[in-house]
């Protein structure tokens, strides 16, 4: 008997899953395209093509082709915030978020982390909402730090922890970047949240 079927357990509508899995496939041919002919060189109606879906149905799903690239950024977000969540309860919080960024970083595969930047990297416009981005990863994370220390006085503390912690995370994959993944971004991340604790 399956134990994840049961009452209480939410199932995934065929609207759901089709939706999600259309969303998947876009998201694949879309990268895929991106390394194969260039981010620029790569058109809409490529991807939409390499979907098999039509340029409206793209529109359902994302904006532009740099939604694309920024989703999987957004995406990083929520999973530091479901990790931040799972930190343990004796951990300070720069200690809980390091904590975070570590672990979600390490899933991420190290050649996809260096591909991903460099498409980023290769449209300004992409680079200039990925640093957008940050910012609302900021807002995430106090948020969540907020929920396990609701504390008025604490506020502007876990704020500043929240850039901090946000901040490292971009120097450490603009190093990885720069160094083509010579060493583990693991090892990247720690060195500046070293760094960083060195200091304060």
């Amino acid at each position: 008997m399956n134990k994840n079927v049961g009452p209480d357990v939410p199932r995934e509508g065929v609207r759901e899953r089709k939706r999600r899995e259309t969303l998947q496939r876009i998201t694949d041919a879309g990268i895929r395209l991106f390394i194969e002919n260039g981010y620029e060189a790569t058109t809409l109606d490529d991807i939409a093509a390499a979907a098999g879906i039509s340029r409206r149905t793209f529109f359902y799903y994302f904006k532009s082709k740099d939604d694309i690239l920024l989703s999987l950024q957004s995406g990083v977000g929520d999973m530091l915030v479901a990790a931040l969540r799972e930190a343990p309860p004796e951990m300070r919080p720069l200690e809980a978020i390091r904590h975070a960024v570590v672990k979600v970083c390490a899933l991420v595969p190290p050649d996809d982390m260096i591909v991903i930047d460099r498409l980023m990297r290769s449209s300004p416009a992409v680079q200039a909402r990925k640093q957008a981005s940050y910012v609302e990863q900021e807002k995430a994370v106090f948020a969540t730090l907020r929920e396990r220390w609701p504390s008025p006085q604490r506020e502007a503390g876990l704020r500043l922890v929240a850039l901090l912690g946000i901040g490292a995370i971009r120097l450490a994959t603009e190093a990885f970047g720069r160094e083509g993944g010579k060493r583990p971004i693991v090892e990247v991340l720690n060195q500046a949240f070293d760094s960083l604790e060195a200091e304060i």
